[in-house]
């Protein structure tokens, strides 16, 4: 994939504002899109704890946001997204206040975090600014992406597709999967949610006898692509750069309907304080810059303004993901006991 950043350019405003492929008037709502140049100049000092993730993508955000902002001082404690998760809790616990923001890449951090009684409630500008079904109001998702069903077309027909995450186990499919692997732990806890333990435990252990493992997403879909397996489970953008590189590969997006196959989870930031750069810097990330950007570069979905998602997927509104509470995904512990169960991890 060739990459360009925002250090590329003199400021964030250059970057084109929606993609190519789909026009903002095109697009049926009524969501204002902002440019940075509309927002006031970011001072003072603020910490942030990063969630890792996305290649370094999100810090070629953060840095053009500081070049842009030159008496801006922003100070950034990365690590994976629930050990600072855990970290902000134990900060709280002892009464230290460390951070001012949290940007996580999986909402079920956010959601404890939240759930804590950390995150600060936020303006109803910035809340408007998101499509109305992640609209919260002590958080902003800032992109998404959806749970799927990436397939080889060489071996797999149309037809031969479930239209029900629950129907996979009885098909005569092989499948790829990565239990290990945080999103698909977060799809599992919505299956929890949405079907029972029952239903899902009974799910698994049928699963546990058509699957092959795999660390990571990214090789669920190469291990498809390269036959295999049949079908994999994992986030579309994997899917997105794997042909973004190699444009002929045998891949292929199916999607399940209303249930947690095609669950469209969010990355999202809260705000531990109500200092006004802080909430000013929120802003920054619901731009039509940045949100373009993380849509053309990472593959993800962007959540704020009139942004297009990125080519090879289809529109939010031409799919049915299931109506799940996003931050309720927090609570993956009995996840991980029912899949210790059922033999999985």
């Amino acid at each position: 994939m060739h990459r360009r950043t925002l250090l590329q350019t003199l400021s964030l405003a250059s970057l084109a504002g929606a993609l190519p492929g789909l026009s903002i008037s095109a697009l049926a709502n009524s969501i204002k899109s902002y440019s940075v140049e509309e927002l006031p100049k970011l001072e003072g000092e603020l910490t942030l704890y990063l969630g890792r993730g996305e290649g370094g993508l999100y810090e070629d955000v953060l840095n053009a946001i500081k070049k842009r902002n030159p008496n801006f001082d922003l100070k950034i404690r990365r690590g994976p997204t629930a050990a600072l998760a855990n970290m902000l809790l134990a900060e709280a616990k002892a009464g230290v206040s460390r951070a001012d923001l949290f940007w996580a890449v999986d909402s079920g951090a956010i959601g404890q975090v939240a759930q804590a009684g950390l995150a600060k409630s936020l303006p109803t500008d910035i809340t408007a600014q998101l499509k109305p079904e992640f609209r919260f109001h002590n958080w902003a998702p800032i992109t998404g992406r959806i749970r799927t069903l990436p397939y080889n077309p060489t071996k797999v027909g149309s037809k031969q597709l479930p239209t029900s995450i629950m129907d996979l186990p009885n098909t005569d499919l092989s499948i790829a999967w990565a239990p290990s692997y945080a999103s698909f732990q977060s799809f599992v806890t919505a299956m929890r949610l949405l079907e029972g333990e029952a239903a899902t435990i009974q799910w698994l252990k049928a699963m546990k006898q058509k699957t092959k493992k795999y660390a990571g997403e990214l090789g669920v879909v190469m291990a498809v692509e390269r036959g295999e397996a049949d079908i994999g489970l994992a986030n579309h953008y994997y899917t997105l750069r794997l042909k973004s590189g190699k444009p002929d590969a045998n891949l292929t997006l199916a999607f399940t309907n209303n249930d947690a196959g095609c669950l469209i989870n969010a990355s999202g930031i809260i705000s531990l304080t109500e200092n006004k750069t802080a909430i000013d810097f929120i802003r920054y990330l619901l731009t039509t810059e940045v949100q373009s950007y993380l849509s053309s570069e990472a593959y993800e979905i962007p959540l704020a303004g009139n942004n297009a998602p990125p080519q090879g997927i289809p529109t939010l509104d031409t799919i049915s993901p299931p109506n799940v509470d996003l931050t309720k995904l927090a609570d993956v512990r009995p996840t991980l006991t029912l899949m210790r169960k059922a033999g999985v991890l």
